[in-house]
């Protein structure tokens, strides 16, 4: 199956609100960006004309525009291995694709090969989400990854101690490249990569840590979940949203028994801790 990118240009203030109404007609994965975001979709559910009508509501709003191609799993790899670069997190963590050389000086070591799925931690979210897990204890821990994408905070939670890690994501090519990241690392007797939503984890024990990197908009609607699936005293980490929706974030959490402890910033991206 190929995928349709469509690229948004608008301003932060309308993104948000454009993500929520391109999610309502198909589109679950999405890449920020300076000047918008991305948007993907099977190429069979795309709808030339629904994203047109979606885009004419908001005219006059802002600098506005849009345009779509195809992406095929063939050229995909070609593209991320051009623009691919390995990267240092927090001094400590490597995380580099197999063709870069390893970092032995450092203290872990991530490989991703991210296909279709973002995560390579490039993006400020995920880096923030690294920084903050280095903080937290995840020796013998169950740990839920939310969103996982490529599976990098997953694979890090293991190199942290955690015992058993389920990563989850509604897109099929993301739960697969999680599952292939995981065996990359020697990591997938502790990694289990499920396809799904929150209704996924129906049946599921509390875990004792649980990462959340998506957007802002799932985070509130699943918020009352993640308290359902986490055991108290226990730490919630979430990024995936501006620093000016840490409020927001903040009074949704504290409505459904989350305490706020701290909170990173990088490029106005936010990764923030709670506890139950």
């Amino acid at each position: 199956m190929d995928f349709v990118e469509v690229r948004v240009v608008a301003p932060r203030e309308l993104a948000d609100i454009l993500v929520a109404e391109l999610a309502e007609v198909g589109y679950n994965t999405f890449e920020d960006n300076d000047e918008g975001f991305c948007a993907y979709i099977d190429e069979d559910q795309f709808v030339a004309d629904a994203v047109a009508e979606i885009m004419s509501r908001y005219e006059g709003q802002g600098e506005l525009g849009y345009e779509h191609r195809v992406i095929t799993r063939q050229n995909w790899n070609a593209e991320w291995e051009k623009n691919f670069e390995p990267l240092v997190i927090a001094d400590k963590v490597s995380v580099r694709a197999p063709f870069h050389e390893a970092r032995p000086d450092l203290a872990y070591e991530i490989v991703i090969m991210p296909r279709m799925s973002f995560g390579t931690g490039h993006h400020d979210t995920t880096a923030l989400m690294i920084t903050n897990q280095l903080d937290i204890d995840h020796q013998n821990k169950r740990v839920l990854d939310m969103g996982c994408g490529t599976g990098i905070l997953a694979i890090m939670a293991v190199h942290l101690g955690a015992s058993y890690v389920l990563a989850v994501d509604v897109e099929p090519w993301t739960a697969e490249n999680a599952a292939d990241n995981a065996q990359e690392n020697n990591v997938q007797d502790k990694v289990e990569a499920r396809l799904g939503d929150i209704t996924a984890l129906e049946g599921e024990e509390p875990f004792d840590i649980i990462l959340a990197n998506i957007n802002r908009n799932v985070l509130l609607e699943d918020m009352g979940a993640y308290g359902q699936y986490l055991k108290p005293n226990s730490p919630i980490l979430f990024s995936g949203f501006y620093e000016e929706d840490l409020a927001l974030i903040r009074e949704a959490a504290e409505k459904h028994g989350f305490r706020y402890e701290s909170h990173r910033t990088q490029n106005d991206w936010v990764s923030a801790i709670f506890y139950r």
